[in-house]
């Protein structure tokens, strides 16, 4: 591998987060972004070529080290790595409603999903899933939400483009949706507005 490569490895190694390619350029004053682009693919096929245990992904808007998915179920099953906490399904519901209508706000996502939003809001909020990108006009001048990078690299998606189509995020919803409803503890948590059996028309309306 090339010193530029190494030198990116060693840095995506350290990172807990993706790291973007003009963060990586910084490390070098010497890198141009064709340069770390190569080094950046250099690493990914000595990965894949060398049939290591971590591969070289980009999502969140940059480049992150992870195990390859063969591998998360042994080390998990061994608490070897912290598992994120699980999104209740009035959660997936608001962050699919935000995801494809952003921005928007409280108002009209509690007239999508017919329930107060608050709690669920704050609870994105903290997380870093979602965020405040700005106000809408109009009476009152309310927040509007989008989605942020953390929600990127949470979903794995490189970009909002990314996002699946209507039909498709039904069908990946009804199983979350339903095992949430099912278990009040997962169905509750941290999400006070959380209703005890939950549908998909709002997150499929919202994707339409």
């Amino acid at each position: 591998m090339t010193p530029l490569a190494k030198l990116l490895e060693a840095a995506l190694f350290a990172s807990a987060r993706p790291i973007p390619s003009d963060e990586l350029a910084t490390l070098d004053a010497d890198a141009s972004p064709e340069s770390v682009r190569a080094a950046l693919e250099e690493i990914r096929d000595t990965l894949n070529n060398d049939g290591h245990g971590v591969e070289l992904v980009e999502l969140g808007e940059g480049w992150q080290l992870l195990t390859r998915p063969e591998y998360t179920e042994a080390i998990e099953r061994a608490q070897l790595a912290v598992r994120p906490q699980r999104l209740s399904g009035a959660s997936l519901e608001t962050l699919a409603i935000i995801a494809y209508r952003q921005p928007i706000g409280r108002s009209e996502i509690e007239e999508i999903r017919g329930v107060a939003v608050g709690s669920v809001l704050k609870a994105l909020v903290e997380r870093g899933l979602i965020d405040i990108v700005g106000r809408a006009e109009g009476l009152g001048r309310p927040l509007l939400y989008g989605t942020t990078s953390l929600f990127l690299e949470h979903f794995a998606l490189r970009h909002l483009g990314e996002l699946p189509r209507a039909d498709e995020l039904a069908v990946a919803l009804r199983p979350l949706l339903r095992v949430d409803a099912d278990d009040p503890d997962l169905a509750n948590a941290g999400d006070a507005d959380a209703e005890p059996e939950l549908g998909l028309s709002a997150a499929g309306d919202a994707a339409s």
